[in-house]
């Protein structure tokens, strides 16, 4: 009996990996499986040191994922958040000392008079037969005009001195407001865990300057990550009609949004100068023209696709498709596209404790998927 339910969990198993779709990539045919299902608008993932993972859903849940794929609850002590358009509960990382500490952190979008604005949080994950988080304490709150749910992409980072990065959108806000230093719309801010602003922060005790910021004129960022080969932070925002962009965060840089980009306005008409350089302006290292609708980036660092390390993968929601960038003298120099066939919108990638590549789709239906050579 039991050679013979063996026998049949062993068929089970590869009539299921039969299933999953593959794909031709330069690194050979990969293989896409279906790690959990059932979530909605699945935004960011974070790996537990167990291999569990913790997954945010943009209406305002935050759940935890089995290695089997099994969804927990939601878990108990999130701030209601301002769900709309694409508002809501956005990233979520683990803090650098979560082995000892159990702390989180994660952003999300909460109601204001007109509308939302970004809020990042503190919490203690507890690990009980029900997971709840405890001790949630509000450490940061986005100052400037709110956003009605558009542009409003926040996405998080904690550097090896403990402080975090974390971006925040344009709002569609009046069209000079990214470049002025008096709010936190289209800029980039250094926190200390506790949303302190360092003292070496580029515009502390400067007139009129909000002490946060690290650098500004960004558009709506939806990658952020720091590159394992030299520290740089990198950051990945939505343009226009074209003009997506990646950028390395310099401290105390203006990135140009709205006086410069190399998209379009919607109604065709021109950005700002109508430009795409500008002295002062710190440009891109790559763009995408037409836009891609870039979400999620990770550098690759696994032994599983020996042939993609160091690449910089990027998700793609409005191309549906996963854009791997390769490098050259630490820039990125060739582009390769690929899952176009599986017609998903990407909104996350994630390297895995096991090599592997993870994706969220960006679907009321989504999914975390698994990405792995087809032949192991």
């Amino acid at each position: 009996m039991r050679l013979a339910a063996a026998l049949i969990l062993a068929l089970l198993s590869t009539a299921a990996q039969a299933a999953d779709p593959t794909f031709d990539t330069s690194a050979g045919q990969v293989r896409v499986e279906t790690v959990a299902r059932g979530l909605d608008h699945p935004w960011s993932l974070a790996f537990l040191p167990d291999g569990r993972m913790l997954v945010t859903e943009r209406p305002g849940r935050l759940r935890i994922v089995a290695r089997d794929g099994a969804l927990s609850p939601a878990l108990e002590g999130v701030p209601k958040v301002f769900a709309r358009s694409q508002a809501g509960l956005m990233d979520v990382i683990l803090a650098r000392d979560f082995a000892q500490s159990g702390t989180i952190f994660f952003c999300y979008a909460e109601a204001v008079s007109g509308g939302g604005r970004i809020a990042v949080a503190r919490a203690r994950l507890e690990q009980s037969a029900t997971p709840r988080l405890a001790d949630v304490t509000p450490i940061f709150h986005q100052k400037g005009p709110p956003s009605t749910g558009l542009n409003i992409g926040c996405r998080m980072a904690q550097a090896p001195d403990g402080n975090l990065f974390v971006t925040l959108g344009d709002h569609f806000a009046p069209k000079e407001d990214a470049q002025t230093l008096d709010n936190h719309i289209g800029k980039i801010v250094r926190i200390t865990p506790d949303g302190k602003a360092p003292a070496d922060n580029p515009f502390v005790g400067k007139p009129n300057a909000l002490p946060e910021i690290w650098a500004y004129g960004l558009r709506n960022a939806q990658g952020l990550a720091f590159n394992p080969a030299n520290g740089q932070v990198w950051e990945q925002e939505h343009g226009p009609m074209g003009g997506d962009e990646i950028n390395i965060m310099v401290k105390g840089a203006n990135y140009g949004w709205p006086q410069v980009s190399f998209g379009r306005n919607y109604d065709g008409t021109p950005v700002g100068t109508g430009k795409a350089h500008m002295d002062g302006v710190t440009d891109p290292i790559w763009h995408w023209t037409p836009s891609i609708a870039p979400s999620g980036m990770a550098f690759y660092t696994g032994d599983l696709f020996p042939a993609w390390k160091g690449s910089l993968f990027n998700g793609a929601l409005k191309f549906a498709l996963v854009s791997r960038l390769a490098m050259k003298d630490g820039k990125p120099a060739k582009e390769e596209r690929m899952l176009q066939d599986l017609a998903e919108r990407i909104r996350d990638v994630r390297q895995g404790p096991d090599g592997a590549l993870y994706l969220l789709t960006d679907n009321s239906a989504g999914r975390i998927l698994r990405m792995v050579p087809a032949q192991r």
